[in-house]
């Protein structure tokens, strides 16, 4: 049946010349210390590029790839939690992965406070990365909100926001997207009233290692659907939390809303933070409104490095032929965990981890 719907959905924009987008997001790219140590080569430098291998063509096979970028890239010493700092290259190899955006703001951006922030994003600039959620000071934030970038013809707007900073205040005029609903509404005008037809609003919320949301996500979630938000994809529990397309009666559209992907990869130790989920999700515009569809997940698992030399790997659940078999059993927790507590609860997000 979702098939059938899916060829009608396509059939129809055909037929009133419409453009489909695919896009997928991925949950919280984190540097704990054993990542650095596994990364780190005899001649000083970092690589990372066995790190995403598996998880490259998931990446790539979509026409725009978003993750969140939880450590500054805040210059040597390089250092894990709970005040992080990683390589540049780190952020390059993500990018040079397939993601096309890095989303920024988040608790940990300012844990090498101003400067570690702005080292962030000069970083990021100097490799041609782009990049939302904190900005060097306000100006530079009303010359580059609303992020607004035409994919296939189709202009989205990407909006970032956290709600906080683990205690840490910007000391000088930084500027960090914390939530404020009335910035967030501020800021979705904005990019109406520049040309937005798609709003994705990206947010850092809710408690920790909860596998469902809070309230508070709940409230906030219902806001942005209001406003008449598109998509609305959150990380930060580190775990992953339910996902569903619901529908919004006042703007008479489907809205894909994401509590949680939970990590892309870390080195943490709970089960159920031991890997997280990717979601795809089709846009496709209809008489020049946009219709959210073929909303999908595939979960994965981060297998850590069992000697030196190894490094952390993402492994996607449809390849457990690439575990060692020290890795199975908890690969097996996590993923029996992840589809039965949470994924279960799915509304209209469907798994598909073999045609994804």
């Amino acid at each position: 049946m979702q098939l059938l719907s899916v060829l009608l959905l396509s059939l129809v924009s055909l037929l009133q010349g419409g453009s489909t987008v695919n896009l997928v997001f991925f949950g919280d790219a984190m540097q704990h210390a054993p990542q650095l140590t596994a990364a780190r080569q005899g001649n000083g430098t970092y690589d990372y590029s066995p790190c995403f291998r598996y998880v490259e063509d998931d990446i790539r096979g979509a026409d725009y790839a978003v993750v969140n970028l939880e450590c500054p890239l805040g210059g040597a010493p390089y250092t894990g939690y709970p005040a992080f700092s990683a390589p540049d290259n780190y952020a390059k190899q993500l990018y040079d992965s397939g993601f096309d955006l890095l989303l920024t703001a988040n608790n940990h951006c300012l844990d090498r406070r101003d400067k570690g922030l702005r080292r962030t994003i000069s970083s990021l600039d100097s490799m041609g990365i782009p990049h939302i959620g904190t900005y060097s000071n306000a100006t530079t934030r009303s010359q580059q909100m609303p992020f607004i970038t035409l994919i296939k013809g189709v202009r989205f707007a990407m909006l970032d926001y956290t709600y906080g900073t683990n205690g840490i205040t910007v000391q000088g005029d930084a500027v960090v997207d914390l939530i404020d609903r009335e910035l967030i509404a501020r800021d979705l005008q904005l990019a109406r009233d520049r040309g937005a037809q798609v709003l994705c609003v990206n947010l850092h919320w809710g408690i920790e290692y909860q596998l469902q949301p809070v309230e508070s996500q709940q409230s906030l979630a219902e806001f942005l659907i209001d406003q008449g938000v598109d998509l609305i994809i959150g990380g930060h529990p580190h775990v992953v939390e339910p996902m569903e397309v619901r529908h919004s009666d006042k703007h008479n559209k489907d809205v894909l809303l994401v509590y949680s992907l939970g990590n892309f990869i870390s080195n943490q130790r709970d089960i159920d933070s031991r890997g997280g989920a990717m979601v795809k999700v089709s846009v496709t515009m209809i008489g020049g409104k946009p219709r959210v569809h073929d909303a999908r997940y595939k979960l994965f698992f981060v297998q850590k490095p069992s000697y030196r030399g190894e490094n952390y790997v993402v492994i996607p659940e449809n390849r457990p032929d690439l575990l060692r078999p020290d890795s199975r059993s908890e690969f097996t927790r996590f993923m029996d965990r992840a589809h039965s507590l949470v994924m279960s609860k799915n509304v209209k997000v469907i798994s598909d981890i073999h045609h994804f």
